[in-house]
């Protein structure tokens, strides 16, 4: 899909603010509210917007532990299907498939270090992997993917 100036401004608009109001981001782009809305439309009909999320603060909610961990198969003829395994596991934020000696790299949250031990035996007997985790000690931020129209346009 080819994403004008526009539909820049309003990815930015909604990656900021999910909750704006069509004239809200009408006001932003200089469209009216019916072809804001028309635009907005068309980016979730052709997938760019794949959804609305509400941010909440791990810490808030009693996951002050944010983790990292590679998996790597322990049989490398296995068939590679540990993210289809592991996507049923809620303390799982994230699952990307990396360059380097692993082969993907998880982002989990929990409330303990317990609790990471426990999950990362879960990982290993649910995926047949290895694992290797680096625990982050503060996250500084962290943002949604918000397009810069300089880049794209």
């Amino acid at each position: 899909m080819n994403l004008d100036a526009t539909d820049h401004a309003l990815l930015r608009a909604l990656s900021t603010g999910g909750r704006s109001t069509f004239a809200q981001l009408a006001e932003t782009t200089g469209l009216s509210t019916s072809a804001t809305q028309a635009r907005v439309r068309r980016l979730e009909a052709e997938g760019v917007i794949t959804g609305y999320r509400v941010v909440i603060d791990p810490e808030e909610v009693g996951l002050p532990i944010a983790a990292f961990v590679e998996i790597s198969p322990l049989d490398p003829a296995q068939p590679d299907d540990a993210p289809r395994r592991l996507e049923g596991i809620s303390e799982i934020t994230a699952c990307h498939s990396i360059a380097g000696d692993a082969s993907y790299m998880l982002t989990v949250r929990v409330p303990s270090p317990r609790a990471l031990e426990e999950l990362l035996g879960r990982i290993r007997s649910t995926a047949g992997v290895r694992t290797r985790t680096t625990v982050a000690l503060q996250t500084f931020f962290e943002r949604p993917v918000a397009p810069d129209q300089t880049k794209y346009v």
